[in-house]
This record gives structure tokens, C-alpha cells and sequence, in this order.
């Protein structure tokens, strides 16, 4: 949770995702087949005997970057206010720092030059209890960790970890091309976090998005729908008119591949106080283990 990876420096949380999939691959159903290396950037695929289905989790966070005279500049979208603390790291050693807005510009306090191009991250602060877990990035940490668990038990799929969904994506143009020339399949799970709005709610269960900005074909999505009511396990349906997800990247890709963003609910989005109730996040594992095996 500590490691920063604002988009475009994935590297170290990739490697951390990649140790613990070292570590824990020998208790898994299936041993998958590990793809990583300079010619996925920071990217990591796992591929799970014959797959049916792609879950794709991002690992990339929002965040803030150096400019000149103590300017930042956001990376994605983070929200602004004067009560956040700031920490990254350059040539000269570790930074912490406020951020403070000014005119509509953005600046730290720092009392050093720092160079240009640093990135900063919110400090983390992980609070925890049985009904919630609130910290900075949860989006998408939860979706990783969720990716991770299953893991535990698929036996016909790919995870895959991608990059630079928080600033426009980028990533998954090279991804999909490798899965579809490799091993293809018809139908992809976004494992993401989603919004708490008027309609989504804490303690309801997973988010089925049936849109956001982009809108996934209606017959699949009627699909996953059939299938959630089956699996027991509680859903909400979501409708949004804005945002958006590695869904978007399938969606405008050259291959005809179903997709679904399906994520627990948060609030306090891209703050340091982002909130997920445990119930949903676990409704979210559950149904993405049904799927797997049902799709």
C-alpha cells in the first residue's frame, strides 16, 4: 500500500506484485504462465491454462508531478486542498510536503528546488476496521488485489496488470495485441473501484457498471447481470454519463471483445481518504469467481 506508482512509474509496484506472485504461485490451482520484461514496459500478463476471459486491473495511480518554482502539475485527476500532505523523492533525498492552491495553480511548499519532473504521491494514512478500509489509492489497489485473488483459483484465464490508466491509458493497445496473438479470448472483467453516487451505495454489494462514459454491448452485459443473479452474491447496477477505464481501451481496440467494469464502490474518490466498505470489496471477489468459472 506504501509503494508510490503514479502513472508512468509503475516499475516498483509491478515488481512487488511479480515477488508475491513468485511466492505464492506454488498454492495456487494452477501454475500460469508469466509474461513480464522490457517488452511490456511495467505491464505483467499471467496466463491461467486455456482462457476464456481477460481481467484487467491497473496498477497506476494518480498523483502530481514537479514543474519550475515549486509548481505541480496533476497526473489524472487528483482532488486539490490545502490539507494534503505530499511525499516523493529525488537526487537529493526523500520529500514531504503540503500542497497549496493558489489562483487555480498548484504548488508544494518544500523548502528546497526540487527537480523538475519529480513525482509526488499523498501521503499514506491506512485506517481500518470490520465494516470499512479508508487510505490513499485504493483505486486501483483494491482492483489489483482483488485481480490477485483470483489467482487462488481460476483455471482458464489471464490477469493482467496493466499501466497509465489514470492518465489516459496506453498500455493496453500491446497487451491486447499479445493476448489476442497468443492466446485470444471473446469477453473482458475490468477489476476496478468504482464511485459511491445517489444510486451506488456503501454496504450494497459490487457495482455492475452497465456505462460510463463509453457503453459495453448490451447483450453481454445482460450476460453478467443473469449471471450475478444466479451466483447469490449482491450487486448494484450502475449508470453513469462520465469517467472511464481500461474498458474504454478494449472498446476502441481492432477486436470484437465483450467488456464489463465491475468494482466495489468508494468515496472520497482520488483523495488520501478514499473509502471501500470490506462487504462490497468481498461481494466484488465473489462474483469475479463465479464469473470466471461461468463465463
Amino acid at each position: 500500500m506504501h509503494i508510490r506508482s503514479v502513472s508512468g512509474d509503475e516499475k516498483e509496484v509491478t515488481k512487488y506484485i511479480l515477488n508475491y506472485v513468485q511466492e505464492r504461485k506454488i498454492f495456487w490451482k494452477v501454475q500460469p504462465e508469466i509474461y513480464y520484461g522490457e517488452e511490456f514496459h511495467d505491464c505483467l500478463l499471467l496466463k491461467f491454462g486455456n482462457p476464456r476471459t481477460a481481467i484487467f486491473a491497473h496498477v497506476d495511480t494518480i498523483g502530481f508531478m514537479s514543474r519550475y518554482q515549486n509548481q505541480l502539475i496533476p497526473v489524472g485527476g487528483p482532488e486539490v486542498d490545502a490539507a494534503f500532505t505530499l511525499e516523493g523523492e529525488d537526487d537529493l533525498g526523500p520529500i514531504h510536503c503540503r500542497l497549496n492552491v493558489m489562483e487555480d495553480e498548484l504548488f508544494h511548499d518544500f523548502p528546497r528546488a526540487v527537480r523538475p519532473g519529480t513525482y509526488f504521491s499523498f501521503k499514506q494514512h491506512i485506517r481500518s476496521n470490520e465494516t470499512f478500509i479508508q487510505a490513499a489509492y485504493l483505486d486501483n489497489r483494491l482492483g489489483v488485489y482483488n485481480a490477485l485473488l483470483q489467482c487462488e483459483e481460476v483455471r482458464d484465464a489471464w490477469v493482467v496488470f496493466s499501466t497509465y490508466e489514470e492518465h489516459g491509458g496506453g498500455s493496453m493497445p500491446f497487451l491486447l495485441r499479445f493476448i489476442m496473438e497468443t492466446h485470444p479470448v471473446k469477453q473482458a472483467l475490468i477489476s476496478d473501484i468504482t464511485w459511491v453516487t445517489e444510486g451506488v451505495r456503501h454496504g450494497e454489494g459490487v457495482a455492475i457498471s452497465l456505462r460510463d462514459r463509453y457503453i459495453p454491448r448490451r447483450a453481454f452485459l445482460e450476460k453478467i447481470v443473469s449471471l450475478a443473479k444466479q451466483s447469490g452474491v449482491s450487486y448494484q447496477l450502475e449508470v453513469e454519463a462520465h469517467g472511464g477505464s481500461d474498458g474504454r481501451e478494449v472498446q476502441f481496440s481492432p477486436y470484437a471483445l465483450d467488456w464489463c467494469f465491475i468494482g466495489a464502490p468508494e468515496d472520497h474518490v482520488h483523495t488520501p481518504n478514499e473509502k471501500v466498505y470490506w462487504k462490497d470489496f468481498y461481494a466484488m471477489v465473489d462474483l469475479y469467481k463465479y464469473l470466471l468459472e461461468k463465463l
